[in-house]
């Protein structure tokens, strides 16, 4: 990760870094209209916009807003009405840092070094309040986060194939994503 040392010329910053920018977390009751269910509620504006700090070598450039267009549970296809298939996120990327935003969630994770110092420390979708905890690193070109706390045990993974992102929740199902 770079430091201020790495960015100062002349005594002036030349670029934002991705620990300039505050973290973010899901406000109480989730992002967006509580009236409207998740999915369907408008995302805050872009959390690391200002910031210039280029990717970490080795990290795998997954920027962008991403659709669910398949879903395995078991090697099986899901029911097409199953909600995962309805899900919509955002991925904002600088430095080691990637922040997800989807249905009333911000999970950001503030550097990818796989500590819990800068672990993703919000909440989880299901209900606005059951605590999640999950440290992140990046494993050849595959971004893999641990469970802590609770939820030790669990381990997502996301990756690039192609055009698509690859989201493989722990064991229960993985999910294929398209760029919109």
């Amino acid at each position: 990760m770079a430091t201020r040392d790495d960015r100062v010329w002349g005594g002036y910053s030349t670029v934002i870094l991705a620990s300039d920018v505050p973290r973010a977390n899901t406000p109480a009751g989730g992002y967006g209209d509580p009236s409207l269910p998740p999915n369907h509620r408008e995302m805050p504006p872009l959390f690391l916009a200002e910031c210039d700090e280029p990717l970490g070598s080795g990290v795998p450039d997954m920027r962008g807003t991403w659709k669910t267009v398949s879903l395995e549970i078991n090697g099986e296809p899901a029911p097409s009405d199953h909600r995962v298939m309805e899900h919509v996120e955002r991925i904002e990327q600088a430095g080691l840092r990637v922040t997800f935003t989807s249905a009333g969630v911000i999970h950001d994770f503030y550097a990818c070094d796989g500590t819990y110092e800068n672990a993703m420390q919000d909440v989880m979708a299901l209900d606005f309040t059951t605590p999640a905890v999950f440290s992140a690193t990046f494993d050849d070109g595959v971004l893999v986060f641990r469970g802590e706390d609770a939820l030790a045990g669990i381990t997502i993974r996301r990756w690039l194939e192609g055009k698509q992102l690859v989201w493989e929740f722990s064991t229960a199902w993985t999910a294929r994503m398209e760029r919109i």
